[in-house]
């Protein structure tokens, strides 16, 4: 086991390694103001952003899920990395070499972890590309070069070849250091009648990529026909690091562009997908040997930035054959998933696009995408040419089938609008009656859907938190009352610099509300605002004293909530906060100084009486000047 990795170069980790940045290979971020970024949350689905990135201080939050921490916090999560594993890979991708206090930089990590998976498929990856380019390669090379890919593009997408010997790769890795329980558990070898053999064998290969662009698996594509396995094409089986219903091929190049552009192409085949990249479409990818479905969309509408608020683009691209129109007409299905705009378009005379650009260039390519149509239009027509309409009993039968799919359209303005068209389109001269029975077949009744958004139902993950309920009550985020203290804790966590003394002199008083309150005082014994460290390091210390994971979380929440100031932050918002502070623990002070002064007679005990009195007088004085100071800096 390797030992404990030195602090200072956890700390280093984190401050080389942007948070935006990490966060950007995952989800689509932008501005929201204040500094801070949002996107649509990795740890829960949801339709409005709630995820929130302060490259600022290194760390996000999530305030639908409550998730939050720094940029060693949000791989392990994201990637299910221990703490270890997820500072190795950070510091592998800022080229941090580190040191292992009681082990040694050369100690080997622990046998079968996440990392230990992924660095198997990474050397099985190179040994795959080698063997691309031997003599036994010869039909894998032509397979590629008949469909007019390069070495170069094969290079890019990480093209290589499974060799015949029954378990060359196998020996290979284990010659790396690897053990065979770790080439099982990765399914890259498997157990023969006479011992462990390779996974594949004589096929074409394509390295499986996550987000992240670490290899989790292998597509492998028949080429001979004495293959003992008659499959067109096998992947690998399902392994800890290996969801085939999550990954997506060709998603580790066409990431950023499909976060720049908001727009995905999905195609069938690698093949396609290679095709679509070579020809100027770089936004394309593929399932991996499954359809097409929901865990797909999850990680799509990240990358989109796919909200109710926000509408990008999903274009299908199908084959033109008769399974190629029946799996776009599936997607209608998955279409309802996607706020974003869908389209499909289908290459003429049933080529799909491997063999489009093949035989009409990559012009006719680009042009295949930017020719689609919307989804909606294709499903609806692709029904209606199943009937007759040139006779009434067609155009009753197609619009008794077609109106249960336009009602599916969760888009109210647009479901009206195709039942208009529909009525166009079978040739039914009574528009309103076709309106009609659609919003009656959506639920609707006769009458249009009301304006605004639809009620939200609530989210079942957003109460799954794990959070401990033994601790402090969380407070609102809008309650007014507590606004100012709220305020005060989000300076000191977020500009200690500027907050320093001005927010030490607060005294306990000055919370109200417990939470706020065990905040306070954990941000005062991890040695206040002026302590001198700020970013991830100070969050980090101000959790070390909290004990409730409750606690932890209204901590991260803090540490990313945009201020409420309309520029950066500076020394005079700090002292009118710390002003408002002080003006509210002052007036408690002053209704307590009338209180007694109530209860004292000025006749029998004169003295103690204008004692308070002047008390009073001085304090009503500064809570005036306190008040004058807050309102001024507004």
């Amino acid at each position: 086991m390797a030992g404990r990795i030195r602090d200072s170069d956890i700390a280093e980790v984190r401050d080389r390694n942007r948070i935006d940045e990490v966060v950007g290979e995952y989800v689509a971020l932008r501005r929201a103001g204040g500094g801070a970024l949002k996107g649509l949350c990795p740890f829960h689905d949801e339709k409005t952003p709630s995820f929130n990135v302060r490259s600022t201080h290194g760390t996000f939050h999530c305030f639908g899920c409550g998730e939050g921490g720094d940029v060693i916090a949000f791989v392990m999560k994201i990637d299910h990395l221990s703490f270890v594993e997820s500072v190795e890979r950070l510091a592998e991708r800022v080229g941090i070499q580190l040191t292992y206090e009681g082990g040694g930089a050369s100690v080997q990590r622990d046998r079968g972890t996440r990392s230990r998976l992924l660095d198997a498929h990474r050397a099985a990856s190179e040994f795959y590309m080698e063997q691309l380019r031997t003599p036994d390669a010869l039909k894998a090379r032509e397979y590629l070069a008949e469909r007019d890919f390069d070495e170069a593009t094969a290079s890019t997408f990480g093209c290589g070849f499974a060799p015949a010997g029954w378990d060359l790769l196998t020996k290979h890795l284990l010659g790396r250091g690897f053990e065979l329980e770790e080439l099982y558990k990765a399914g890259l070898s498997r157990e023969g009648q006479r011992g462990p053999i390779d996974r594949f064998h004589r096929r074409l290969l394509w390295p499986l990529k996550d987000l992240g662009g670490d290899v989790v698996g292998f597509g492998a594509r028949r080429l001979f026909d004495d293959d003992r396995i008659e499959a067109k094409y096998v992947n690998t089986a399902e392994t800890p690091i290996f969801k085939k219903s999550q990954v997506l091929f060709g998603i580790d190049l066409a990431k950023r562009e499909i976060a720049r552009r908001h727009q995905v192409v999905v195609v069938e085949g690698y093949t396609d997908v290679m095709a679509m990249h070579a020809a100027g479409v770089p936004t394309a990818v593929a399932a991996c040997g499954t359809a097409f479905g929901s865990d797909h969309i999850s990680v799509l509408r990240r990358l989109l930035m796919d909200d109710d608020a926000f509408r990008g683009e999903v274009i299908f691209t199908f084959d033109g054959d008769a399974a190629g129109q029946k799996a776009a007409l599936k997607a209608f299905e998955d279409e309802q998933k996607f706020a974003a705009q869908t389209f499909v378009c289908i290459a003429p005379d049933g080529m799909d696009p491997c063999e489009l650009r093949q035989n009409k260039g990559e012009t006719a390519v680009r042009d295949l995408v930017a020719r689609r149509q919307p989804l909606f239009t294709f499903a609806i027509k692709a029904l209606l040419a199943e009937h007759d309409l040139d006779t009434a009993e067609g155009r009753v039968d197609a619009l008794r089938r077609a109106v249960p799919m336009v009602a599916q359209i969760k888009d109210v303005s647009l479901r009206d609008e195709y039942a208009r068209q529909l009525a166009g389109w079978v040739g039914w001269e009574d528009t309103n009656t076709v309106v009609r029975r659609v919003r009656e077949s959506a639920g609707g009744g006769g009458e249009p859907a009301r304006r605004g958004r639809r009620v939200q139902q609530a989210d079942p993950s957003q109460g799954a938190l794990g959070l401990d309920v033994s601790g402090p009550a969380r407070p609102r985020r809008d309650d007014p009352a507590l606004w100012t203290q709220r305020e005060a804790l989000k300076v000191a966590l977020q500009a200690p610099a500027l907050a320093g003394p001005y927010y030490d002199s607060l005294p306990e008083d000055s919370f109200s509300d417990p939470a706020y309150l065990e905040l306070h005082r954990a941000v005062i014994a991890a040695g206040g605002a002026s302590c001198g460290i700020s970013g991830p390091a100070f969050v980090d210390a101000v959790g070390q004293g909290l004990q409730h994971q409750s606690l932890k979380s209204l901590l991260t929440e803090l540490a990313v909530e945009p201020l409420q100031v309309k520029s950066e932050v500076d020394i005079r918002y700090v002292e009118v906060i710390v002003a408002r502070l002080q003006e509210t623990l002052v007036g408690k002070q002053v209704a307590d100084l009338k209180s007694r002064l109530q209860r004292l007679s000025p006749v029998e005990q004169p003295d103690e009486y204008r004692e308070l009195f002047g008390d009073l007088v001085a304090l009503e004085q500064y809570k005036k000047a306190l008040r004058e100071q807050g309102i001024g800096g507004f």
